[in-house]
């Protein structure tokens, strides 16, 4: 790719920096919005009115939704041929430069030195995943992601004993299990991190496998369905079971813990059967630049 059509897209990202850090995508408001006009509890009811003037806020003026922007994360989707570490090069240069002009919250920290990068920019930090496609457009999505909802998430080898709101219940290698899953991840995650959440999920048969295909199924819209029916299904039953569990104090989201469940399932080695469950918070926030 010629260095001017390069620094184009740089500034492209950067741009797509701006977008993300001070909205939340039209899907997750609108699903703001439905779960506040339904909502009869008081407290509740306040609390996602108060989400929903912040969304308004921050968009009328232009600067980030959330003090915390997060730790970037991208899916490049590449046309073939394209090199994959100019590309990685070029979303640096952007993040350094998105980090002064957005500006971002510097959170690129050493786990060796302690020490702040003060630019976004460090040892596999921003994330950065990247996969070819025969068609001639690149596509990036980007994901601001919270590290407290980060911390949230969860990860499972079945079968197991579980411990869903002070009852012990067992999780077996099957659909039923990955509900139970969810179920003790939400009640674990105890209203922290700004619910509510929207949740991914995954199958499969190896750690790293299950953890990557769960945190990318936050790039879906809440309003898609899966193209297996079986997936389609599992995901409509579990977020009607999340929202209509009695999930204790100190809950506050109401009537509406979940805005949506996404799940991916993988082929998996007979002796292995792992759930991950990542989250993120209400102020979910993500976008696409195709380029």
């Amino acid at each position: 790719m010629p260095e001017n059509n390069l620094l184009k897209l740089r500034d492209g990202i950067v741009e797509l920096y701006r977008k993300v850090a001070i909205s939340v995508p039209k899907d997750i408001e609108e699903a703001l919005k439905a779960a506040c006009s339904k909502e009869a509890g008081v407290f509740a009811g306040e609390s996602l009115d108060s989400v929903l003037k912040k969304v308004s806020l921050a968009r009328a003026g232009s600067c980030p939704l959330c003090e915390d922007t997060g730790s970037p994360v991208f899916f490049v989707k590449v046309p073939m041929g394209l090199g994959h570490r100019a590309i990685r090069e070029v979303i640096i240069d952007a993040t350094r430069l998105a980090t002064k002009r957005v500006p971002l919250t510097p959170n690129a920290v050493s786990s060796i030195t302690d020490v702040n990068s003060g630019d976004n920019v460090g040892d596999a930090f921003p994330l950065v995943y990247i996969d070819e496609t025969d068609e001639q457009t690149l596509t990036v999505d980007l994901m601001l992601k919270s590290g407290l909802s980060e911390n949230l998430g969860q990860t499972y080898n079945l079968p197991a004993l579980l411990n869903v709101g002070g009852t012990e219940v067992s999780a077996g290698r099957d659909f039923d299990g990955v509900g139970k899953c969810v179920l003790d991840a939400v009640s674990r995650a105890r209203g922290g991190s700004c619910p509510p959440y929207i949740i991914g999920v995954a199958i499969g048969g190896a750690r790293d496998q299950v953890t990557f295909l769960s945190k990318r199924q936050l790039m879906r819209r809440l309003h898609d369905v899966h193209p297996d029916p079986a997936i389609a299904g599992l995901e409509v039953r579990i977020l009607n079971e999340v929202n209509s569990y009695d999930l204790g104090p100190p809950w506050v989201a109401g009537q509406t813990a979940v805005l949506g469940v996404k799940i991916a399932a993988g082929h998996r080695h007979p002796e292995s059967y792992f759930v991950d469950v990542s989250f993120a918070c209400w102020a979910h926030r993500r976008g696409r630049l195709i380029w």
